[in-house]
């Protein structure tokens, strides 16, 4: 198999990581992410149409305001910010007399007070998260003190980690601006799945680079090279093992349940640039920070 010389064109690489970095925190900044009702507070309304199904837009000119999505099979998911039991019941009789019999499938009422807490949990569990992995992988690394010392392993997946969970949060940036995409726990929870995975590619290839090490007897002179032949050994694996997530999650994406479409694309996303990441960003940034400690 012939070796691909990575770390050569490290910084092609990083700053193409770098560029999409800076254009992720910018949408982030400028657009802000679209808070869903989990974490601003609001009504879910799930309805589903058994005789005349109304379109998108129809049901949104009866709920000003709110946002209506399409599903499958009849359903359709109305949020808005407020909605009182008797307009409720009201337009629920309004829309059976126009459009047949209706089975409401959920009526979610979650209070500002509520969805604040939400996101303050959701904050802390990320950098909770974040903090654990970067201290385990420094511990793991413990007796690679050289060239590398072992904290900088602990710091270099941390960043990489942002790397993975702050590009997909631009993107669903831009589509909330677009598209009025929100976010919500399931938002959350797919950032959490991104980052369990990413940090199992990228503890791959440092495990790789300390085996290395170990067998090269301490000749830590061609420190690169050993970086970059130790990408080229778990690069199968890597490029593999992200491929078949990557497949059954396309499947998904188009055969699955809508309601789950934007949750799937986040992990998709964020499945690809986390195995971008662990093979062109984590592996070059050791090899820059060689010999500073």
């Amino acid at each position: 198999m012939k070796i691909l010389n990575i770390i050569k064109y490290k910084f092609v690489f990083l700053v193409i990581s770098g560029t999409l970095l800076v254009a992720s925190v910018a949408a982030v900044g400028y657009f802000g992410l679209k808070p869903g009702i989990d974490f601003s507070g609001g009504v879910a309304w799930q309805l589903q149409f058994t005789e005349k199904v109304p379109t998108r837009e129809e049901l949104a000119s009866l709920f000003p305001s709110s946002i209506v999505t399409p599903q499958d099979g009849g359903q359709f998911l109305i949020r808005m910010q407020e909605l009182i039991d008797a307009d409720r019941q009201k337009s629920f009789d309004s829309l059976e007399k126009s459009y047949g019999p209706i089975e409401e499938l959920q009526f979610q009422n979650i209070g500002p007070a509520v969805g604040e807490d939400l996101k303050q949990k959701a904050i802390w569990a990320f950098a909770l998260v974040l903090l654990a992995i970067s201290l385990y992988v420094a511990f793991a690394f413990r007796k690679v003190s050289k060239p590398v010392s072992s904290w900088k392993y602990g710091i270099i997946t941390l960043v990489t980690l942002f790397h993975d969970a702050l590009i997909p949060a631009g993107l669903f940036a831009v589509l909330g601006h677009f598209f009025h995409l929100e976010v919500d726990t399931n938002f959350v929870v797919a950032i959490l799945v991104v980052i369990g995975f990413s940090v199992h590619d990228t503890i791959v290839v440092f495990d790789r680079i300390r085996e290395n090490l170990r067998l090269s007897g301490g000749d830590k002179a061609d420190f690169n090279g050993l970086v970059n032949t130790s990408i080229n050994q778990t690069l199968a694996r890597s490029i593999n093992t992200s491929l078949t997530l990557i497949l059954t999650l396309i499947a998904l994406y188009f055969l699955g349940p809508a309601t789950l479409q934007y949750f799937i694309l986040m992990i998709l996303v964020g499945t690809a640039f986390g195995t971008y990441s662990s093979i062109f960003v984590a592996s070059p940034l050791l090899t820059l920070w060689r010999g500073k400690a």
